[in-house]
């Protein structure tokens, strides 16, 4: 008896475990706590081919399991019950409904079911023009000022530092280096000392000091500043009714500083990409590109958040690929496998270029480095070798969906390079991506990626190590924005 009981045992532990590891039951253990589906998508469930699935707000999303449909209410909430069939859920009004999965009586899981807006944009490609102007002056460097017969530098000894952004000068806001020098030659002139009023990251810091006057009776603070940044970079996508823009896909930040800069205003212009630096290992390329028509604003640049530049267009680019909106994939969409991305090579003529997305992160908040792309287009690594400066903002496009940008190459191999997702974009664009319409939108993590510096170039020094990264990528290597 106990042998045959211990048989029993044995054969019951081995069904269990072949349960375990079995497609369906892996499926069902893989649902997240919270499915997100788009009004009008209909989003297929991987579950159990047994049981039954209910909802408790069937306005919100319904579940489909072939054509029968039963509906029923009660008192308390009302219930769409699958009972044969594929499962589905079809969505309906925004907001938010519990899904419960359960066999009988017994119920195995409670999954909310998040129903968003539609959203739809038109994707990008074309070269665009990046002209910055700080909300304030930048603070890049000290200097020594030959004073008497010693030399010194009245803003270090003051405390002033690197990367700190000088707003205001004795009460009035400054916007500009010729703003600063006409209150330094003031206050010399008049033997005062000057209150700088500083941004230090979120702080605020005041502090006092006297101009120095050099050899030749100027007056000076012993800083150097700067008010401006300029360079090129990709339009990632613009939506025709809002008239909203992102591009980039990462931070702008200064050359000397590397920190990102405080946007008083900007816009971007029309670029013409005249030549390409092919990039190797070790040496990554970069687009040379001229800013046409200065003169000429495409739109108005009013953020530069960790996930790129964004603003309102003041008018349509041109050339385009696409004229109508497309839909965007939410980050939980995107694949593994071939994809394609947008930009141009030459002139302005925007162009597909056949990728590879490598690996994806799961990100349930913003954050960048989203995914891990490769170049596998025989054109594009014959004319740049892959990914090169300049590149930043071009649109990844996946099953007919806008799913990221690319933001990053790696200098030891530029075929491959770094993408974020389109959704994390799109917040910082100011599109609300929630079930919830009154819900706020989690702000993203500080975190610092490339920078502009001279018209149509990018700095070369910047590089900083990558983590490890999943399948098919070493795990170190630098990076640069793309």
């Amino acid at each position: 008896m106990s042998l045959s009981r211990k048989t029993i045992g044995l054969c019951l532990m081995a069904l269990s475990v072949l349960f375990a590891f079995s497609p369906p039951f892996q499926r069902f253990a893989a649902l997240p706590d919270e499915i997100r589906v788009v009004q009008g998508a209909v989003k297929p469930l991987s579950l159990f081919s047994f049981g039954s699935v209910t909802v408790d707000n069937p306005e919100v999303v319904q579940v489909e399991r072939s054509n029968a449909v039963q509906t029923a209410s009660s008192a308390s909430a009302s219930s769409t019950r699958a009972s044969s069939g594929t499962w589905v859920l079809l969505p309906g009004d925004v907001g938010s409904s519990r899904m419960a999965v359960q066999v009988g009586a017994i119920p195995l899981r409670k999954v909310t079911v998040s129903v968003i807006p539609e959203l739809r944009v038109v994707p990008g490609g074309q070269s665009i023009g990046v002209k910055l102007r700080s909300a304030g002056v930048l603070v890049v460097g000290h200097y020594l000022v030959p004073h008497g017969d010693r030399s010194l530098s009245p803003g270090r000894e003051a405390g002033v530092r690197v990367g700190d952004v000088i707003t205001a000068i004795d009460g009035t806001t400054v916007q500009s280096v010729g703003d600063v020098e006409k209150q330094v030659r003031a206050a010399g002139l008049s033997g005062r000392p000057l209150v700088l009023q500083l941004a230090r990251g979120s702080d605020q810091v005041q502090v006092t000091l006297r101009p120095a006057r050099d050899k030749d009776g100027q007056y000076r603070l012993g800083l150097y500043i700067r008010d401006t940044a300029a360079g090129v970079g990709t339009l990632t996508f613009y939506d025709p009714k809002t008239r909203r823009f992102g591009a980039l896909g990462h931070v702008i930040s200064d050359v000397d500083t590397r920190q990102p800069i405080r946007v008083g205003d900007g816009v971007i212009v029309p670029s013409d990409v005249t030549s390409i630096e092919k990039g190797n290992s070790g040496e990554p390329g970069q687009k040379r590109a001229t800013l046409f028509d200065e003169n000429r604003t495409l739109g108005k640049i009013e953020k530069n958040t960790p996930f790129g530049i964004f603003g309102t267009l003041t008018e349509t680019p041109e050339p385009a690929l696409f004229r109508e909106p497309i839909p965007i994939a939410l980050a939980e969409e995107v694949r593994e496998g071939p994809a394609e991305m947008l930009t141009v090579v030459e002139g302005r003529k925007v162009e597909r270029f056949s990728i590879e997305i490598v690996s994806v992160s799961a990100q349930r908040f913003p954050a960048t480095k989203s995914m891990v792309i490769r170049v596998t287009d025989p054109r594009l690594l014959a004319k740049t070798g892959g990914i090169v400066q300049g590149m930043s903002g071009s649109p990844i496009i996946q099953n007919g969906k806008l799913v990221g940008a690319v933001t990053h190459v790696f200098v030891n191999d530029p075929t491959t390079g770094y993408g974020v997702f389109i959704e994390w974009m799109l917040r910082d664009a100011g599109y609300n991506l929630d079930a919830n319409p009154t819900a706020t939108n989690k702000p993203p993590r500080a975190q610092a990626g490339g920078f502009l510096c001279a018209p149509g170039t990018f700095d070369r020094n910047r590089a900083t190590k990558v983590g490890k990264c999943r399948r098919k990528v070493r795990p170190t290597r630098k990076e640069l924005p793309g």
